[in-house]
């Protein structure tokens, strides 16, 4: 079986959640469930940038994964699009044989069996401001596919008051897992120079609520890769 990949790129750092700082390559999955009218991404999630896509064997990916990293052992992040519309159990098996680790991305609407296999699992609900809705039934499924087996923990972007509302009521679904506030960025043009003191603003008034609204379990941090090179794609 082979999958769609937009895109492998590394080694950089984790530009945000959980993982921020940390060494990494990325495998970008082509194709997503959702069309977010935000999405930073959309050369892995609109099909108008299929033709990109290659279509890879699991040992393909692993073989450039292993040749970007020098076969040093680090974190291989998959994201997208979604990453879950695929099969990357027998990718993961492959890099955990040889003592990688794996995270992956997902905004929780497929669950799948290899999140158990996983190391850190984030789950990024969708806010109302992407234009989707979120199927929590379905968000429940991949909570319960992770067990308790990877770190799974929630990465939601704010972009406005309704945004924050909507990720109060999300956390307090899953007061268990780690919360990581960021807020969001509407300039995602790579041809175009990101506003750093907006950037700067927008987090300010996201720590401003945080701090005074005393939500002391969310953990407000930006998005590095922004900060260091705009929108810049495959870095």
């Amino acid at each position: 079986m082979s999958l769609r990949i937009a895109e492998i790129f590394g080694p950089t750092i984790q530009g945000e959640g959980a993982l921020i700082g940390e060494p990494t390559v990325f495998v970008r999955a082509g194709g997503c469930d959702y069309r977010c009218v935000w999405c930073d991404s959309l050369h892995a999630v609109d099909t108008a940038f299929r033709h990109q896509w290659q279509k890879m064997s699991a040992q393909a990916v692993w073989d450039d994964v292993r040749a970007l990293s020098g076969g040093q052992p680090l974190t291989v992040s998959l994201s997208g699009g979604n990453p879950a519309i695929q099969d990357f159990a027998p990718l993961i098996a492959l890099g955990k044989a040889k003592g990688y680790r794996f995270a992956c991305e997902t905004q929780g609407s497929i669950a799948r069996p290899w999140f158990a296999d996983l190391d850190t699992l984030v789950l990024s609900p969708k806010p109302p401001s992407g234009g989707e809705v979120m199927d929590w039934a379905a968000f429940e499924l991949c909570v319960a596919a992770a067990g308790a087996r990877p770190k799974t923990v929630l990465k939601i972007v704010i972009f406005d008051e309704v945004d924050y509302a909507w990720a109060k009521d999300a956390a307090s679904r899953y007061p268990d897992l780690p919360l990581y506030l960021q807020p969001g960025n509407p300039d995602v043009d790579p041809d175009h120079a990101v506003d750093l003191a907006a950037c700067t603003d927008r987090l300010l008034w996201l720590v401003d609520k945080v701090t005074q609204d005393r939500w002391f379990t969310a953990r407000v941090l930006p998005q590095l890769h922004v900060l260091i090179w705009g929108n810049k794609r495959g870095v």
